[in-house]
């Protein structure tokens, strides 16, 4: 499995609509943000291996009603802190 980000601009008053949407109906959904800047929301999909990434976000992100644009990063590794 590989992460994405994708950051979403949604229609205006439309971005919490648009996060339960793909919450609802996504399942590699991992987590998504309300954010403040020039994007709405940030959402982490996991993806499989294999998985077309630009086809994922063309039929299943870009494709939700209120959605009017995205930007998607492709991660490489994942690091974390040691905790005691």
């Amino acid at each position: 499995m590989r992460a994405i980000f994708v950051m979403l601009k949604c229609e205006m008053g439309k971005a919490y609509a648009v996060a339960r949407e793909m919450a609802d109906s996504i399942p590699e959904l991992s987590e998504m943000h309300s954010i403040s800047g020039q994007y709405d929301l940030l959402g982490k999909f996991y993806l499989e291996n294999d998985q077309d990434i630009g086809l994922f976000v063309v039929e299943k992100i870009q494709t939700v009603a209120g959605v009017k644009d995205s930007y998607t990063l492709q991660t490489f590794n994942a690091f974390s802190g040691q905790r005691a």
